[in-house]
């Protein structure tokens, strides 16, 4: 009964930590101004409205119309969620694609794997995507990353493409590492992005192994 007790609390507190971090980042994209939302994110071929869009695609696509989407994309995840923020990208104006995220903050979606910790993954990591392209000075709060940090496995690395064979990933800002060998240093929310696949603007990270993890200028 203790140990129930005990996770019906910690999920609770992660819920409470997604809630948050929508509503802070549908207050960020209420900010923008309008050039800034066709500026380019950390994720491959999307602007900062498309990374807009597909964050709230979970909980504003019910399930027979995302297993729609997906039987057009041939069940291929990737090329349905590209169509579908492309889509509603150009379909619904910034502000609309900002309240999406606002009005959605408590809803209890989760991707296919991963649980809440990898909804709070889908929030965190999408709105950095934004925030460090666009070279905003936006710090996620350290509980939500240590969620985040504290769930890095090497199954999650290889499903994003990271290869960290040799590398030593160390905060600066927290006291947290994971791996062995030569040291990358960089902030925890920057070695997040890293751990999710991402490569971050040159000078984020620092140690002779971090250009492997750094985009060309």
């Amino acid at each position: 009964m203790a140990n129930t007790t005990s996770q019906q609390g910690h999920k609770a507190e992660v819920r409470a930590l997604i809630a948050a971090e929508r509503q802070e980042l549908a207050d960020l994209l209420d900010g923008l101004r309008d050039d800034q939302w066709d500026e380019p994110s950390l994720c491959a071929g999307w602007r900062v409205r498309e990374v807009a869009a597909h964050m709230s695609m979970g909980f504003r696509l019910s399930l027979p119309a995302t297993m729609g989407q997906l039987a057009r994309a041939r069940g291929n995840l990737h090329r349905m969620t590209d169509r579908v923020a492309r889509r509603d990208a150009a379909a619904h104006a910034p502000a609309e694609l900002a309240a999406f995220l606002r009005d959605g903050a408590h809803h209890p979606w989760t991707p296919p794997v991963g649980g809440l910790a990898a909804a709070l993954g889908h929030d965190v990591v999408h709105g950095l995507d934004i925030t460090v392209a666009l070279g905003l000075d936006r710090r996620v709060p350290e509980d939500r990353l240590r969620v985040l940090l504290a769930g890095i496995r090497p199954g999650g690395l290889r499903f994003f493409g990271v290869d960290i064979g040799g590398v030593q990933l160390r905060a600066e800002d927290l006291d947290w590492s994971y791996g062995s060998g030569s040291p990358v240093h960089g902030a925890a929310q920057d070695l997040l992005l890293l751990a999710f696949g991402r490569r971050l603007p040159p000078g984020r990270l620092r140690g002779e192994p971090s250009h492997r993890f750094t985009a060309t200028a």
